[in-house]
Formats: C-alpha cells, sequence, structure tokens
C-alpha cells in the first residue's frame, strides 16, 4: 500500500460510475482520494479506467466464498490487478446463528486464504449488522469467527454495521486487533435505513474514539446510500478525515 492512510469505496459511487466512469472517477481525485476499493470484482474485472484515473486499488469486495467458485481465477486476478487484499463482503446471516454455523465459515475462509497465499494476495472479510447479533461463547459471531481462524485472514470492520448491530465499534475493533487490516467509516443515525448515513463527523458514531482503536486500519469512506449530492458527502468525509490526522 501507499503511504496514504485513505480510500474510498468505489460503491459510494456506482450511479455516477455506471453514467460516466471517466468523470467520476477524476473528481474523486479532485478531491483527494489517491485509492480505491472496488466492487463486484471478479476474473474478468478490467480496473485499468481506475488505475489510469490516479487510484491505487489496495482492496477489492468480490462475493465468492463456499459459492463453489474458482479461488485461484479470484485470486490470480487480484494479484494482476494490484488488489493486496480480495475481501469477501457478505456471508448469509444464518450461517452466523450458531457456532457450528460460524465454524463452517471459518472452514471456508481458512481454504480460500490458503489458496490466495498462494497468488500473494490476502483474504478478508466485511460484516454487516448480522455478524453481531447474538452471542457465542461470549462474543460477537463475528468476534468469534475471528478467534477461531487462521491468523493469515484478515477483517474489514464496518464499524458503522458493527454499531447498528448494537455493538460499540471501539470494543469489537481492540478485540479482533492487529488483523483488523481496514475499516469502514461512516456515520448516520446508527439505524438500518441507509439513505439517513451522513459524512463523516456529521452523526453519532464515535469516528475519532474509531480511528484511535484501529490506528494500523487503512480507512476506508464507503456511503452505502446518501440522501444528497455524493460527491459532496465524499468531500466532507474526506476533509473530516484529513482535518484530524489522516493521511491523504
Amino acid at each position: 500500500m501507499s503511504n496514504s492512510q485513505l480510500s474510498v469505496q468505489l460503491y459510494s459511487v456506482r450511479d455516477a460510475l455506471a453514467a460516466d466512469q471517466e468523470a467520476t472517477l477524476k473528481r474523486l481525485t479532485d478531491i483527494g482520494y489517491r485509492q480505491a476499493e472496488l466492487f463486484g470484482f471478479g476474473p474478468d474485472a478490467d480496473v485499468s479506467a481506475v488505475h489510469n484515473a490516479g487510484l491505487a486499488t489496495p482492496s477489492a469486495h468480490a462475493n465468492f466464498i463456499a459459492r463453489g467458485t474458482d479461488y485461484a481465477a479470484y485470486f490470480g486476478a487480484a494479484a494482476a490487478a494490484g488488489v493486496e487484499v480480495l475481501i469477501d463482503p457478505a456471508i448469509a446471516a444464518e450461517r452466523f446463528a450458531t457456532a457450528d454455523g460460524v465454524k463452517g465459515i471459518a472452514d471456508d475462509l481458512n481454504e480460500a486464504a490458503a489458496v490466495a497465499a498462494a497468488h500473494g494476495v490476502a483474504l478478508g472479510y466485511h460484516n454487516h449488522w448480522w455478524e453481531l447479533e447474538g452471542d457465542i461463547e461470549g462474543l460477537s459471531p463475528l468476534e468469534y469467527l475471528a478467534s477461531i481462524t487462521d491468523q493469515a485472514v484478515v477483517f474489514e470492520v464496518d464499524t458503522y454495521w458493527v454499531e447498528v448491530g448494537g455493538r460499540r465499534a471501539v470494543d469489537v475493533l481492540k478485540q479482533i486487533g492487529e488483523r483488523v487490516a481496514f475499516i469502514h467509516v461512516k456515520d448516520g443515525d446508527a439505524s438500518r435505513d441507509t439513505k439517513k448515513q451522513l459524512p463523516s463527523g456529521a452523526g453519532v458514531i464515535p469516528v475519532l474514539d474509531i480511528l484511535a482503536a484501529a490506528p494500523q486500519a487503512l480507512r476506508v469512506v464507503e456511503f452505502d446510500d446518501f440522501d444528497g449530492d455524493i460527491f459532496a458527502g465524499l468531500t466532507e468525509s474526506f476533509e473530516f478525515l484529513t482535518k484530524n490526522g489522516v493521511t491523504a
């Protein structure tokens, strides 16, 4: 990764990308972003436009765990695209409901991580709210998963969804520790209504405490949705984070 501690999840601007990819990527770099997280990544992904715009791609989201997919094809493509960590963004909620279910997820992640390592890539997992609901041996299902997976598996903790799930993001970050390689930084009213998400520092999420709890993690700005000009929201988040010590 570069010296930058900041990235942006391109899912935030999915509609703008579909309308005008080149202009959208330029607007992101004009704001000051120098890294981006890809979404919907696959073996046939072409990320040249992102790179040509001046955005590095240290991470990417791809739904590939436990779907009978060709792991080697995914991780080979990730390596070719300059992606250092390929992250599965969601595994079905019902699999997190029991200890046995989470153990099955751990087996899947461990298997995929071994293939990733052979391609010089790491494997990550990204949470929503359901991985924080419930209790397994005194831990949330996400924390329990971290405790039983190989050390090679890293985590992208979506700090907003942790709070929605009823846990304190700061506590979860401390529990998972150094294996938190990325955090999704977003704000809002801590509800599932994505239209109520807000720029960092404008809602109820303790963003500065979260940043302090995971100094090693790349900060990835994301909006699942936004009731306003998404570029204004991304600019406000960028300005808040850089004002508070995040290196762009």
